[in-house]
């Protein structure tokens, strides 16, 4: 299920140039982001060494030509103002986030899903950008790490899928540690220094850290009940299959710590299948259903959950349903991208139109 879980929600322009935090105290948050070394707005230099996803990588300067796959490391180098160097996309679920549709248009789409190995080499790229380690990883559904490397070919695997995650267990791998935003503001600090663009990366990431301090703030001020608890749902093989939830460790699990909000599965998988009736037992407060594009399965569109959650005899007697707490959101921000900031803001904002009287 690796790159299944992907879709769309309202979000404001992400800042470029010098739209950046201006009070000293926003300031020293962002700069305990980022690693020493790329505190301050340095140019790189090269040659550049880092340890991504347990693999040494070099570059003797910035990469003039990146194919990416997936949709977090396509809209990360289009936030650094790098499409430009972008000659080749695939692996999408929704359409690109707004601000960029018009340089996206401009860019070939080599794959809605996995692309070719064929098709990547021919781009001739410096640079393969990954969202996910499934993809070039050991057994790689494109193509190894080692395969691209042989070819004179550097590749970048988004932090967010590896630095807190085992991809050797199958499907979507599983979490030996809780994601957090800072392991996407770190991928988004090392390409900004793969490419000699820091003072973009640091106004990327100090509007990120501000929306998400933010949310934050909005919820708590809400004084929810302690108890609150939700289930995300993002898609299920058929209708009557058991669906894919979020386990506690991924983006999902951070949204809801995050705003004080349990998660009624306690698995450490990515995603993992549990059935309605457990489901329904813990009966969660709130349930969160992915909203996206993609159609490679039925429980993809948004109104098929509805309908189910509506009309299935176990699923309608569930206290979210019966009581209308049903949150629609980006499966995109559900993943572990820089759009789970803007999916923690969709929440934050969702719960304040909720009511949880007894």
């Amino acid at each position: 299920m690796i790159a299944d879980h992907q879709g769309q929600i309202g979000h404001r322009p992400l800042p470029f140039g010098n739209n950046m935090m201006k009070d000293s105290r926003s300031l020293l948050v962002l700069l305990a982001l980022f690693p020493t070394s790329f505190a301050v707005a340095n140019s790189t230099e090269y040659p550049l060494e880092i340890t991504n996803c347990g693999m040494d990588i070099r570059f003797e300067s910035a990469p003039d030509s990146t194919v990416t796959m997936g949709q977090s490391a396509t809209e990360t180098l289009y936030a650094l103002g790098l499409s430009d160097r972008v000659s080749g996309t695939s692996v999408w679920f929704n359409p690109v986030l707004p601000e960029f549709s018009e340089v996206d248009a401009n860019i070939e789409r080599l794959a809605d899903n996995d692309p070719s190995f064929e098709s990547v080499v021919n781009k001739r790229p410096e640079l393969v950008a990954a969202q996910y380690e499934w993809h070039v990883g050991p057994t790689g559904s494109v193509a190894s790490r080692d395969q691209f490397h042989e070819l004179g070919i550097a590749t970048y695997i988004m932090p967010a899928d590896c630095d807190t995650k085992d991809n050797t267990t199958g499907g979507d791998g599983t979490r030996i540690d809780a994601f957090s935003p800072e392991h996407v503001y770190k991928g988004i600090t090392e390409l900004a220094a793969i490419f000699d663009v820091q003072e973009a990366g640091e106004a990327l990431v100090a509007d990120l850290a501000a929306r998400e301090a933010n949310a934050i703030a909005q919820a708590e001020a809400l004084e929810l009940p302690q108890d609150l608890s939700a289930v995300f749902w993002f898609s299920s093989p058929d209708q009557s299959a058991d669906p894919y939830v979020a386990g506690r460790l991924g983006a999902p699990g951070y949204m809801m710590d995050a705003l004080g909000i349990d998660n009624v599965i306690q698995s450490d998988e990515e995603w993992p299948n549990v059935g309605w009736e457990s489901i329904a037992r813990a009966d969660p407060d709130i349930i969160v259903v992915a909203h996206m594009d993609r159609r490679r399965f039925p429980a993809d569109d948004i109104e098929n959950k509805l309908e189910f959650l509506h009309n299935d005899p176990v699923a309608r007697e569930m206290s979210a349903v019966r009581e209308g707490r049903i949150i629609e959101m980006d499966a995109h921000a559900m993943s572990a991208t820089l759009r789970t900031i803007f999916g923690l803001e969709a929440l934050s904002e969702s719960l304040s139109t909720l009511s949880f009287e007894p």
